[in-house]
């Protein structure tokens, strides 16, 4: 089985409580920095990152523009703000736009991420409302990184995850508990 070095995980309506349960299941000392894009309310800006970090055994932040990311951080875009992935392993931040109605847009995290990481990552979409996700995956997988899908059948709401199957060639389509399997076998 291929290894791989990073995580980029979205999701909207309904994925909180995974994106949960994926930081509380991996060990302290997982190496793979993860990058979450998760809709969320773009005026609420505290008690969204902390919820996560209550229950994840690695550290979960929010990043600034132009931080750099590092082996076993769990990264959270910010409320209203896109998060891209820049050469030299670097974030970039902006308020550009609504993409798919949202900011932050999981599409501009996930091609950012396909552009500059390459086959070197796994794109995981969740549980959302609208269609934001499967271009981005889209690009992960035609750049021979990992296209997961959450079984929409799990889902609380499935337009996410239904868009990002119709969107990719070959993703594997994963319930919960065996995309946390498939991320445990990447150490």
């Amino acid at each position: 089985m291929k290894k791989y070095n990073y995580i980029v995980i979205g999701g909207s309506a309904g994925s909180f409580q995974s994106v949960t349960k994926i930081l509380e299941s991996l060990p302290v000392g997982y190496p793979l920095p993860i990058f979450m894009t998760l809709h969320r309310l773009k005026h609420v800006r505290t008690g969204f990152v902390e919820a996560l970090a209550l229950k994840s055994k690695i550290k979960v932040e929010e990043p600034k523009d132009k931080d750099s990311f590092f082996p076993g951080k769990a990264y959270l875009a910010p409320a209203n703000y896109h998060l891209c992935i820049e050469p030299g392993n670097n974030f970039s931040l902006s308020s550009d736009e609504a993409v798919n109605h949202s900011r932050p847009a999981i599409d501009l995290t996930f091609s950012s991420a396909a552009y500059v990481l390459k086959d070197k990552i796994i794109g995981i979409i969740l549980s959302g409302a609208n269609k934001d996700g499967a271009e981005g995956l889209k690009m992960i997988e035609q750049n021979g990184g990992l296209a997961v899908v959450q079984s929409p059948e799990e889902c609380q709401v499935k337009t996410m995850t239904e868009a990002a199957i119709k969107a990719t060639v070959n993703p594997e389509i994963l319930n919960l508990d065996q995309i946390i399997e498939l991320l445990l076998k990447q150490v």
